[in-house]
């Protein structure tokens, strides 16, 4: 089993950036696929990024294209997510989540999720 845990999340005021991480433990992650993916209030969760096992390959929603970008640590078991000049919009519980196999953004086949980290940006 894998349990993924979310840190970072907050409150910042537009244009600004935050910063999170998905610590996983039960085994080493190194060969999942690691996503981001976010649902606001009353919206279906919606994919934001992905990144492969390796690191090599990574996939970004068009609406986060050139503001975030996803990392991983694989030595320390860690997914990241930094994301700048944020927007409004933006405002969402963000979710890390893994699974064997390439990056889909369909959420429905990531098998293991974490529990999720507020992220809320004041206009």
């Amino acid at each position: 089993q894998v349990q993924l845990v979310e840190s970072g999340g907050g409150l910042v005021q537009a244009g600004g950036s935050l910063s999170l991480s998905c610590v996983a433990s039960g085994r080493s992650v190194s060969s999942y696929t690691a996503g981001w993916f976010r649902q606001a209030p009353g919206k279906e969760r919606e994919f934001v990024a992905g990144i492969t096992g390796s690191g090599i390959n990574v996939l970004y929603a068009d609406s986060v294209k050139g503001r975030f970008t996803i990392s991983r640590d694989n030595a320390k078991n860690t997914m990241f997510l930094q994301m700048n000049s944020l927007k409004p919009e933006d405002t969402a519980v963000y979710y890390c989540a893994a699974r064997v196999g390439p990056i889909t953004m369909s959420s429905g086949l990531y098998r293991y999720w974490g529990q999720g980290a507020q992220v809320t940006v004041s206009s």
